[in-house]
């Protein structure tokens, strides 16, 4: 992939980009068998790899410059902006967008936050669209100062850009390098983007975690489900569960599917997918994972987990061990914490493990992994 902000040194976002694809991968896949040599593994599965280019579905502006000239991109170690609106990894219809909303900044007097100064409203521009054609756009302001005059010129935005399905705004007042604040305000008609991965309705919320790379996702929940077709599923628990991808992936109409993650907003989304499904026996809640699991006294047909970079962590470790499910499907995208998980689940087999590329040109990985309780 060819990336001129790269080559000029402005951005350095994608670590392995001077890397030819093949070695990427490969690279990926040496250090995960290396992570495992002391576990076995039945079957290796061979990595799924991605578009090198226009793969993410989600770009992360950070706003700076000026209300009458804002910069959309990063800001570099000294402090200076950088523009990102034709970064390779987006797709070709973002650009267009973000030129529309350069001068809508100024229209809507949203000053660029200043790190330094501490002054400006402006911290950052989230653009995400679906397989689907509509977009969300999100505006995260440090204070809601600005935020009559923002909806009276919003109706020319919008007219602008019809594909604009959700737009909101976040509040965000603390000086910290932090993305988004807990005040979500909803200024469109919807509040949610539709979205479909393998003719499965999924919906994306402003505040709820979604894959990037939707192209990929895809394949690794259509994997989940093909790796579980032949298994008997009278009950299946699908711990972090985000909107529900996995767990709608694999369940059946018979299947008592319990989905916990500890996003309000994800758990709406997974509740709204089950209902245009027709899926009855479902329950989705927003809890901590762990919390609801180690107080539950019997196991399910299937475990799914899908959890944070910090991994499934000894308690759940050890709770899985007592009640014993069947089957473990465990996607992690964070091959250190998945080997340390395996290790502490004494009495399961490594059945397959494959390598799922959503983050090509870095060092990051998705690892799904299928583990056997032995007889």
């Amino acid at each position: 992939m060819f990336c001129p902000r790269y080559d000029a040194g402005q951005c350095r976002s994608c670590q392995w980009l001077p890397k030819e694809y093949v070695t990427q991968l490969a690279d990926k896949q040496a250090k995960i068998e290396q992570l495992l040599t002391d576990i076995p593994v039945t079957e290796w599965y061979p990595p799924v790899p991605s578009a090198q280019s226009r793969f993410r579905n989600k770009a992360k502006m950070v706003v700076s410059g000026s209300v009458e000239r804002p910069i959309l991109g990063i800001v570099n170690p000294e402090g200076q902006g950088v523009d990102l609106i034709d970064c390779p990894l987006y797709p070709e219809t973002f650009a267009p967008v973000f030129r529309q909303l350069l001068p809508f900044i100024a229209k809507a007097g949203l000053t660029p936050y200043h790190i330094a100064r501490r002054k400006g409203e402006l911290k950052y521009l989230l653009l995400t669209e679906s397989t689907q054609g509509g977009m969300m756009l999100r505006f995260v302001l440090r204070s809601d100062k600005k935020l009559e005059q923002l909806k009276k010129v919003l109706p020319e935005l919008q007219q602008c850009l019809p594909q604009l399905t959700v737009i909101s705004v976040n509040i965000q007042p603390v000086h910290m390098a932090i993305m988004e604040g807990e005040q979500e305000i909803i200024l469109s008609d919807a509040s949610a983007l539709a979205e479909s991965f393998n003719r499965i309705p999924l919906w994306i919320r402003p505040q709820s975690f979604f894959q990037t790379n939707p192209e990929v996702a895809a394949k690794l929940y259509l994997t989940a489900r093909e790796w579980t077709q032949g298994l008997k599923l009278d009950t299946l628990w699908d711990l972090f569960c985000g909107v529900g991808g996995f767990g709608l992936h694999c369940a059946r109409a018979e299947t008592h599917l319990t989905g916990i993650e500890i996003s309000a907003e994800a758990i709406a989304c997974a509740k709204d997918s089950a209902r245009k499904l027709g899926l009855k026996n479902t329950e989705f809640r927003a809890l901590d994972a762990t919390r609801y699991a180690v107080n539950e006294e019997n196991a399910p047909d299937l475990l799914l987990v899908n959890p944070p970079r910090r991994g499934i962590g000894q308690a759940l470790c050890d709770f899985i061990v007592s009640v014993k499910p069947a089957v473990i499907l465990y996607s992690s995208c964070n091959p250190e914490t998945l080997a340390k998980d395996v290790a502490r689940l004494q009495g399961y087999r490594l059945e397959r493990v494959q390598l799922f590329d959503l983050f090509p040109h870095t060092a990051h990985s998705e690892v799904l992994s299928l583990l056997i309780r032995e007889q």
